[in-house]
């Protein structure tokens, strides 16, 4: 509790001059007698009152100090046991507030302001932004931050994890985005940058030193444990926080992206440097950028490469998600070649399939070429093809289909029907309506329609009509235009009458 000047001067007076006791000054002023306590030790001066009581504790206080000052970070419980196999009787709680008190506090540590010439380091890190949902899948909200250490420009770039590809593919758009790059990177000591770490020896990950070595940088990881080497980049990170992010509404990673590179280039720009406080972070920049390295001719290769098998089934599996591949390719060993937008399945140098990338769970990628194909070249594929749509657009269906085999019903015709009905009233309809029927246990398609169609009553909404209607029905539907009737008026207004 913070109490201003002029009642700590009242809490001395009262003290001191009229020899109150701190109970009396507590009440009387309303503050706790803590507070009183407090103010009186700061101001040090001499304890006017009784001598404190002695304590049991007192002959062991010698031994307590040994201890500590050979084990600092000796728990409490553990001091209370050895001193009560010493022949200590006291209560446990009152040892632990002496031991509070008496412990020795580790010395105040000061650091050395850190300077870096222009063009000189940049610092990097993840910042972790909770999680976003895609589809049925909950995937991490991830920001790739790297600020410059002389002018503090920022980078910022969100991605849906934290993989390799993308820490690289982070490094390469600020390196584009600046058109330039420091000397030296600092790292903490990140599972992407450092595999593992023995006192000063370091081994980096063999990706990292090959893209460092491409673009001609030092990479350099932090000392453990101190946060301080690497402040300029938690700073910034915090500054995303309550700046950029706090209370930011985006409808998808790409949109949040547009935002970052807008709040950058502006807000973040705009900013006072730390440091040169007459100068702004796009000023001191301008006169930074200059001084960083060069680009290569050519950006550094990003595919995400992973090995795959194709079991019975013509899928590869990739990242909570399968893409279909040509049927004449199961039980092989390829390779998926991944980028942000698009996943690309090859054999060697041949590409089998191509594929717009998804960060669903559980979705089923498909190229229609592949899925026609296999259906061609194994007809009773079809029926199977209907039933694994029928499971996909409606899960209960599958229950239904089960319990009508049961009862010796038509598997394929009940499937036809149910599909038509799909068809007409949509999957979340028929999942209500195949729920409901086996409610009541009567798996048959014609129960499954009824169900439908008193849903629809109830909403008082129009049959849905079919998309294909026959020939003949469609022409009741053509616009007739009506003859008009002037000339017949002409004709009754002559001769022939």
């Amino acid at each position: 509790m913070t109490i201003p000047p002029e009642r700590e001067a009242e809490i001395l007076r009262y003290y001191h001059v009229e020899k109150w006791r701190i109970g009396t000054i507590a009440r009387q002023l309303g503050v706790h007698h803590g507070v009183v306590t407090r103010v009186l030790a700061q101001a040090g001066l001499p304890r006017i009152g009784p001598p404190s009581r002695p304590s049991q504790v007192d002959a062991y206080l010698p031994f307590i100090h040994q201890a500590l000052d050979k084990f600092p970070r000796l728990t409490a419980s553990r001091l209370y046991a050895m001193v009560c196999e010493r022949g200590y009787r006291g209560g446990p709680d009152h040892f632990r507030h002496i031991i509070a008190c008496r412990r020795p506090r580790p010395p105040a540590e000061a650091y050395l302001r850190l300077r870096t010439l222009p063009g000189e380091q940049a610092q990097v890190d993840w910042g972790h932004f909770g999680h976003l949902t895609v589809g049925r899948a909950r995937r991490p909200l991830m920001a790739f931050v790297m600020v410059l250490s002389y002018s503090r420009q920022i980078f910022l770039r969100f991605f849906l994890d934290a993989r390799m590809e993308n820490f690289l593919r982070g490094h390469v758009e600020a390196f584009t985005a600046w058109n330039g790059l420091p000397r030296i990177l600092l790292y903490d000591n990140l599972k992407s940058a450092v595999l593992e770490r023995h006192g000063d020896a370091i081994r980096f990950h063999p990706t990292l030193i090959e893209f460092a070595g491409y673009y001609r940088y030092e990479p350099r990881p932090v000392a453990v444990a101190r946060g301080n080497e690497k402040g300029r980049v938690e700073r910034a990170i915090r500054y995303v926080r309550d700046s950029f992010f706090a209370a930011r509404d985006f409808a998808h990673v790409e949109d949040l992206n547009i935002q970052a590179e807008a709040w950058c280039h502006g807000i973040a720009a705009d900013r006072r440097c730390p440091g040169q406080d007459s100068l702004s972070v796009r000023e001191v920049f301008a006169v930074e950028a200059p001084r960083l390295l060069a680009l290569p001719d050519n950006p550094y290769p990003l595919v995400e490469r992973v090995a795959v098998t194709v079991g019975k089934t013509p899928y590869v599996h990739f990242d909570k998600n399968d893409y279909s591949v040509p049927h004449t390719k199961v039980r092989r060993m390829l390779t998926v070649l991944a980028d942000p937008d698009e996943v690309r399945i090859v054999e060697g140098q041949q590409i089998l399939a191509q594929h717009r990338r998804s960060y669903d769970k559980g979705a089923q990628i498909e190229d229609p070429a592949h899925v026609q194909a296999l259906v061609a070249y194994k007809h009773a594929a079809r029926r199977h093809r209907a039933t694994d749509r029928l499971s996909q657009a409606a899960p209960a269906g599958e229950t239904l289909l089960i319990r009508a085999a049961e009862r010796g019903g038509n598997l394929g015709t009940i499937t036809g029907a149910l599909l038509r009905l799909l068809d007409r009233y949509g999957a979340g309809e028929l999942q209500a309506a195949i729920l409901e029927v086996l409610d009541r246990d009567v798996p048959h398609p014609n129960a499954v329609r009824l169900a439908l169609e008193r849903r629809r009553e109830h909403r008082h909404q129009a049959p849905p009509v079919a998309g294909n209607l026959p020939a003949h029905v469609q022409a009741r539907d053509v616009q007739v235009r009506p003859h008009q009737l002037e000339p017949y008026d002409q004709l009754k207004e002559s001769p022939d009458e």
